[in-house]
């Protein structure tokens, strides 16, 4: 069965429709393979500033460490660049995300409004979504933020496999996106 092809009215790009979201058709080919999907996740990485190549690797593998039986879903989108962490491919699933941009890299908790946070570390202020931004990735090693992992993986409503290893997905790629690197005056 194929997808409904839709179309944004300000824009004129085709959306597909994937698990209740509205996608831009990706130009690039998806990864099929685990390999093709490793190559595609560097050569995304490759578009920021050195320091930022270096902590994105740093807090994906800190994350795979943390999370070695989630599945990541990767999003090479117009204003950032995500790996989500979460039990299945759905990404309302995810616990946690990366999300890098020109500005630096942030941790983002899916469902952080509802969690504690009694040092206050935690930014934004919508419905569901919270963040810390991470100088390096020593910063996930921190207490209070071991605190806020373990309390979103405690309120995930599926749980994460007990055994197994997790997957990379290449969930979608942006033709259009903001600069991953910061412009210089």
């Amino acid at each position: 069965m194929a997808l409904p092809s839709l179309r944004c009215s300000r824009a004129k790009r085709p959306f597909i429709r994937r698990g209740g979201m509205a996608l831009m058709k990706p130009t690039a080919k998806i990864s099929s393979t685990p390999a093709d999907a490793e190559k595609q996740l560097r050569s995304f990485i490759a578009k920021f500033e050195p320091k930022h190549q270096t902590l994105i690797r740093a807090v994906r593998k800190a994350l795979r460490r943390r999370f070695p039986t989630a599945y990541e879903l990767a999003y090479d989108n117009y204003n950032f660049f995500v790996i989500g962490y979460g039990p299945t491919e759905r990404p309302s699933d995810c616990i946690v995300s990366m999300a890098a941009g020109a500005n630096g890299v942030g941790l983002c908790f899916i469902h952080g409004a509802s969690l504690p946070d009694p040092k206050k570390i935690l930014l934004g202020s919508g419905n569901q979504t919270r963040f810390i931004r991470l100088e390096s990735a020593s910063v996930l090693g921190r207490p209070e933020v071991e605190a806020l992992v373990a309390a979103a993986v405690a309120q995930a409503k599926t749980p994460l496999p007990a055994s197994g290893q997790g997957k990379l997905i290449i969930r979608s790629i942006s033709a259009k996106q903001r600069p991953r690197r910061r412009l210089r005056e």
